[in-house]
């Protein structure tokens, strides 16, 4: 009779540090943002040339994993912070696409439009009689991108419902009808109702124009310059065919 064998998270861990050291033998790990990692399903799922396994985890473990030889690409939906390339100064970024950050509430909600000041101020304020706020946690690109255009020199407050995921920030959002959060352009769909922002909408024209407030540049960073597999790879994302899925999954072309 089969038995279970019960293994310690740490040493399954572990054992998946030793695996990651040895990435590229056959195929190729990427790993990190949430916003990155639906568009990086379509394409591993578009390409033939090799075999492609795309995980989650948050920009910041994006970069922890490329940098530490986990990952052969690390997904990020920000700019590598300079702690970051000061630590791990081979690290290369390539943009891969332009997308926005939505202001998003449940379908039900009547408000259309915020102010960046009012959007601030609810956030900073957390969950009231109002509101039901919920933001990602740290280490999210989403997040930090949210912080950097949003919040200033405010800091979110800690009466707020901090989840792990754009995916899970849009469930949440969807099933309470007081809720408000953030999510990448890519995430919006009938489920949750985006609101503009300064009276302009979250869209593909307003982000590439320049004039939607709160839009992000989302890349794959390498260690060093991508060869190889990982190199096709690369440029199958940035091909004419590479950029049409991603605006058929909402984001925005980078060419």
């Amino acid at each position: 009779m089969a038995k279970w064998v019960y293994i310690p998270i740490a040493l399954v861990f572990a054992f998946a540090l030793v695996l990651g050291a040895g990435c590229g033998g056959g195929g190729i790990e990427v790993g990190g943002s949430t916003t990155v990692q639906p568009l990086a399903e379509k394409w591993a799922a578009a390409y033939e040339d090799a075999d492609v396994t795309v995980s989650g985890g948050g920009s910041s473990a994006g970069v922890k994993g490329v940098a530490g030889g986990i990952f052969d690409i690390g997904a990020i939906s920000r700019d590598l912070k300079s702690n970051e390339t000061d630590k791990w100064p081979d690290l290369i970024p390539h943009a891969i696409a332009l997308d926005g950050v939505a202001i998003v509430v449940h379908p039900s909600n009547p408000i259309d439009n915020l102010s960046i000041e009012e959007v601030r101020d609810i956030f900073a304020t957390g969950t009231d009689s109002t509101w039901t706020v919920v933001s990602r946690e740290e280490g999210s690109g989403t997040r930090e991108t949210f912080e950097k255009k949003v919040m200033g020199e405010e800091e979110i407050s800690a009466k707020v419902e901090f989840l792990p995921s754009n995916g899970a920030i849009k469930q949440k959002v969807a099933t309470t009808s007081s809720a408000i959060g953030y999510v990448s352009l890519g995430y919006v769909d009938d489920d949750v109702k985006a609101v503009a922002v300064n009276s302009v909408d979250c869209a593909t024209e307003t982000v590439r124009n320049g004039t939607y407030p709160i839009a992000r540049t989302l890349y794959f960073v390498t260690k060093g310059e991508p060869e190889g597999e990982v190199l096709d790879f690369i440029n199958f994302c940035l091909s004419p065919g590479g950029q049409q899925i991603a605006e058929e999954e909402g984001y925005i072309s980078i060419r």
